[in-house]
């Protein structure tokens, strides 16, 4: 059962997920390491409304997501949960299919504006992985391992995964994936294009520090244009793509940081942001 999220001084905690905001940046902790930060419905349904608030709030300019501990970033679903739900009372099953129809989860959210990305500290498997893909940056720990494993529990990467990885990675490097449930390794991931970067655990935060601080540097417009476009552009040919209106590009070009930018060039400053 999910409870109402309490905001005190600092992060806001719930059943399963950690929220906190500082500095303009969104930081989303998956919260259940007894179970691998595995993916129930509370903590889908948690996640999707922390990412409506990171969406809506001109405030924060990117998020990351990561995982609590140091063995796995998101194990995927919940398998131990599905097999409950067989012996669950009609009111159970009633709150989680409520959540359910109030979930948008991260993987279907195809045209969300801000810099998302993860910092997968462990085991990125299934759902995990697509939660993962579904993220503009990863940068890994070196001791993670990537994979989709569903066939070999009978079910399939639903959730975008089959999707996703032949973007990603290309399509035969995908298939020996997909068709075997094999895991890879943070260097092969690397590797494949699917990871930007790999580091000692104990240089995961910085490293992810260091990508946080360069967006920042950059006009938080200029970046949600430069997102659109660059993932917009991928479902249309080359020419098509270089002609099509976007509209935070549009916005991006009637606003104040595009003023800003050239401005704070001439005079030899650093720019100061505003995001309007």
């Amino acid at each position: 059962m999910v409870t109402n999220a309490n905001q005190a001084d600092g992060p806001m905690a719930t059943d399963t997920t950690i929220f906190e905001v500082k500095d303009r940046v969104a930081w989303i902790t998956l919260n259940r390491p007894e179970a691998m930060n595995s993916l129930n419905p509370e903590l889908r349904w948690q996640l999707s409304e922390h990412m409506n608030e990171v969406e809506r709030n001109d405030d924060i300019w990117l998020v990351v997501i990561t995982g609590a501990g140091e063995r796995a970033f998101c194990a995927g679903a919940d398998l131990k949960h599905r097999a409950r739900e067989r012996d669950a009372t009609n009111e159970q099953r009633a709150q989680w299919q409520k959540l359910t129809t109030e979930t948008t989860h991260i993987i279907e959210r195809w045209h969300f504006s801000k810099p998302i990305i993860a910092m997968v500290n462990g085991f990125a498997l299934g759902g995990g992985l697509e939660v993962a893909m579904a993220c503009d940056i990863i940068v890994s720990a070196d001791h993670a391992e990537f994979g989709l494993p569903e066939p070999r529990r009978g079910l399939i990467a639903g959730s975008a995964g089959v999707h996703r990885l032949p973007r990603q990675i290309g399509l035969k490097p995908a298939m020996g994936y997909l068709l075997t449930g094999r895991h890879m390794t943070a260097q092969r991931a690397y590797e494949l294009g699917l990871v930007n970067e790999v580091v000692p655990m104990d240089q995961l935060k910085d490293t992810v520090d260091g990508y946080v601080a360069d967006i920042l540097r950059c006009a938080p417009l200029a970046v949600r244009a430069t997102k659109q476009a660059s993932m917009r552009g991928l479902d249309s040919t080359l020419a098509e793509a270089y002609y099509q209106p976007y509209e935070s590009e549009l916005i991006r070009r009637d606003s104040e940081d595009a003023q800003e930018g050239p401005k704070a060039f001439t005079e030899k400053r650093a720019p100061v942001w505003q995001g309007k």
